[in-house]
């Protein structure tokens, strides 16, 4: 047998190796890696104008552009998003 697979690793190792593997978890939430990925257009309905008076530059999830009428982004659809665009995850 494999002299490796033979020793017994100590509990001082193994609490270590927990304890850097949780690290790292923790790390990588904290620094975003973990963030869920956003939603395509197509699957939240979006369009390039608005729905009566909801549009996206009225949405709490709009993040805008540089200028009013420039196009921003979204904190839930990914891409570019046009201001007086619309999606069916608006919310004033």
């Amino acid at each position: 047998m494999n002299e490796a697979l033979d020793k017994k690793i100590s509990r001082r190792t193994m609490l270590k190796g927990v304890a850097a593997v949780a690290g790292v978890a923790l790390a990588s939430v904290f620094t975003g890696r973990a963030r869920a990925a956003k939603a395509t257009k197509a699957a939240m309905k979006y369009q390039d104008t608005p729905k009566g008076d909801q549009k996206c530059s009225n949405c709490k999830f709009f993040v805008p552009g540089k200028t009013p009428t420039a196009e921003g982004t979204c904190q839930v659809v990914e891409g570019s998003i046009s201001p007086q665009g619309w999606c069916t995850a608006y919310s004033k």
